[in-house]
């Protein structure tokens, strides 16, 4: 505290050299009146030798003046003045200043070097004092003390910037960010599962081969085994701005033959076009803001409705292992090669989604163009950092798929009490062929035993017209540091179409980022 004041003193020091201090003032003062009478006396070689005489005998012997403790004592110093705080502060907080005998401070008079000195040195005295030492002895001591330690953090300092010049020069690039995301997954089937059940693409439509016929699992499962599949991703994320992103994804997966009715696999994407162990372009879109509350997307390939919302609510989508932990009405109306989406929010906590994507991406395909089939979707969300987060969506477009419904209106909500999260949906999407209502409901509980880590279980009615295919899938997803994490679950799966298509499974995921 006394090293502070002693800072804080030093502009004091310079106030009071311009302005006036000490003795010397009024040594000066006298100086001036002898040497006016010595000039009507003498010639000018003798009164310039007298001058020096004098001036050196009043310094040696000049007058005390008690010291000033209020400004107000300075009777021509006015509160108006400019340098009135200056004043005051030198006088009541530093007690370095003093004035002319008659108790004047003769503020518009030009300064001299004696005046000069005089001022630096009383105020000098004053940071001697308040560092405590009569010196700067202390201070001395205190830099020989931890040269070492000074000099260490001076290398570590030269070396870090020697690092960072290294990475400059050498960085991938100055605008994008490499990340990558690998996916692997050992399935273990129990029990039976009589019965074609049809494999689906990334869209969640009929997954075909090259020439065109859809792909089903085996008739039977009863003699299927473990099975190991793995998804592999590199996004390659730009910045121009900061707050804009502009993504390009290269992805490759193996063809999913597991969990075949359950949904399939949530981090799975080598079924579409029937190819394994496909590489291929996956996701190519730019976001950006537009204003302070209003940002925008535009996608040229592999965009799904719910690409488009600020969040699906339910607390198990994303660490569930099942595809279906999403909600899956989502998944009804297809996604294209061209979309395009924005986001409102209205306030912090209130927020619209709109949406809009075309399987086509051009004109000249047998499509007939961005306009000919589509989907669109709204969803206006609340969301909290506290107990309640919902959302109301709204779906419909035109597909050729035939299970494709009219549409779907469907109400999300989260309950997050703290330790515990309860989430669900319920979805109703009418069609010519019947009702696909689907719902669900899950439990998870967050940071058990560890930041990051969530234990949860749900369980979701699938969109049917007949069968209400029922999935229950528990999961416990553990993170061991920031880039590995791990995921056993058992799910089990029912379509309650009455020949035995039911059956068991134990997962584990392994998740890899980098």
């Amino acid at each position: 505290m006394k090293n502070l004041k002693a800072l804080l003193a030093v502009p004091a020091a310079f106030g009071a050299v311009l302005a006036v201090s000490g003795n010397a003032v009024a040594a000066e003062s006298l100086v001036e009146e002898n040497l006016v009478e010595s000039v009507a006396v003498e010639s000018v070689a003798v009164e310039a030798a007298d001058t020096v005489e004098a001036a050196d005998v009043m310094v040696a012997e000049p007058i005390q003046l008690a010291q000033v403790t209020s400004v107000s004592e300075l009777s021509d110093v006015r509160a108006s003045d400019w340098a009135f705080t200056a004043l005051q502060r030198l006088v009541e907080e530093y007690g370095c200043l003093e004035g002319y005998p008659d108790r004047t401070f003769r503020g518009n008079r030009a300064m001299t070097r004696y005046e000069f000195a005089a001022g630096l040195n009383a105020c000098l005295d004053v940071v001697i004092q308040l560092i405590g030492g009569g010196d700067l002895t202390d201070v001395r001591r205190l830099q020989e003390e931890f040269a070492a330690e000074l000099a260490t953090i001076r290398g570590r300092t030269d070396l870090l910037e020697a690092d960072v010049a290294e990475l400059e020069a050498n960085q991938f690039s100055t605008t994008t960010k490499l990340r990558g995301q690998v996916d692997a997954h050992l399935v273990v089937p129990f029990g039976e599962a009589d019965g074609e059940v049809p494999l689906l693409d990334d869209d969640g439509n009929q997954a075909t081969d090259p020439d065109g016929t859809p792909l089903t699992t085996r008739d039977t499962l009863e003699e299927a085994d473990a099975t190991f599949e793995y998804r592999a991703r590199l996004n390659f994320d730009t910045s121009f701005t900061g707050e804009d992103r502009l993504r390009l994804r290269l992805q490759a997966s193996d063809s999913a033959s597991s969990l075949v009715n359950a949904g399939g696999l949530a981090s799975q994407s080598g079924r579409r076009n029937g190819f394994e162990d496909n590489i291929g372009l996956d996701d190519v879109y730019y976001s950006f803001p537009i204003g302070n509350r209003i940002s925008g997307i535009i996608a040229a390939n592999s965009i799904v409705t719910d690409d488009f919302v600020t969040s699906t609510i339910v607390p198990y989508d994303g660490p569930a292992v099942a595809d279906v932990s999403g909600p899956v009405f989502y998944d009804q109306f297809a996604g294209g090669n061209f979309g395009a989406g924005v986001n409102f929010a209205f306030t912090d906590n209130l927020v619209l989604d709109l949406g809009y994507s075309s399987e086509a991406s051009n004109v000249n395909t047998d499509d007939g163009g961005i306009f000919e089939e589509y989907s669109y979707i709204a969803q206006l969300n609340f969301l909290t950092d506290g107990l309640f987060n919902a959302a109301v969506t709204y779906i419909d477009g035109e597909s050729d798929e035939l299970d494709t419904p009219d549409y779907t209106i469907a109400g999300l909500l989260n309950l997050d009490f703290g330790r515990v999260e309860v989430g669900g949906h319920y979805a109703y999407s009418p069609s010519d062929d019947g009702d696909q209502d689907s719902y669900g409901l899950g439990v998870t509980v967050p940071d058990l035993f560890g930041a990051g880590n969530q234990l949860g279980l749900y369980g979701t009615i699938l969109p049917d017209d007949e069968d209400e295919p029922l999935v229950v899938e528990a999961y416990y997803q553990l993170g061991l540091n920031e880039y590995f994490s791990i995921t056993p679950a058992v799910i089990y799966a029912d379509n309650d179409s009455g020949d035995d298509s039911e059956n068991i499974y134990g997962a584990l995921r392994a998740t890899f980022n980098f």
